[in-house]
């Protein structure tokens, strides 16, 4: 798949890390580092512009070390880019740790995922079919 793409921003391309990797990080690009106190939330540019295939998504989602070493998050995880969305890319970010974090430029703050996806269409109906979960929510299916 490719992906077009304007980068206005002082940094690299996204790019994966490692061979098998889903996402690639993307990095922030802001003239001053931001400082994120807990449970405050900021969208941080990355200077990037994206051009996606029809029928394809970015997902913005978080670094697994960030969320678990600092407690920052993306807060509408995953965020999601449309394919007929040209605005530059922000990531919306949430401090849920007890200590001021420092966002400095260019750091990796999120990574991008693509996903194909198909648009659904309703159908009106009265009834559904029985299955054996039937209406049980949320735990309903247990912990072990």
């Amino acid at each position: 798949m490719k992906v077009r793409i304007i980068n206005k921003s002082k940094h690299p391309l996204p790019q994966y890390e490692t061979a098998f990797s889903a996402g690639m990080d993307v990095r922030a690009n802001i003239d001053n580092p931001i400082r994120l106190k807990p449970l405050e939330r900021i969208l941080v540019k990355t200077g990037l512009f994206m051009e996606l295939p029809q029928d394809y998504e970015c997902q913005v989602r978080p670094r697994s070390g960030l969320a678990l070493k600092k407690g920052i998050t993306v807060l509408n995880s995953p965020g999601t880019i449309d394919a007929d969305y040209r605005g530059e890319v922000g990531v919306i970010l949430i401090n849920l740790s007890n200590e001021e974090f420092l966002i400095e430029d260019g750091e990796r703050i999120a990574q991008l995922v693509f996903a194909k996806h198909k648009q659904a269409k309703f159908k009106l109906v009265d009834t559904l079919s029985e299955t054996d979960r039937g209406d049980g929510g949320f735990g309903s299916t247990g912990v072990k």
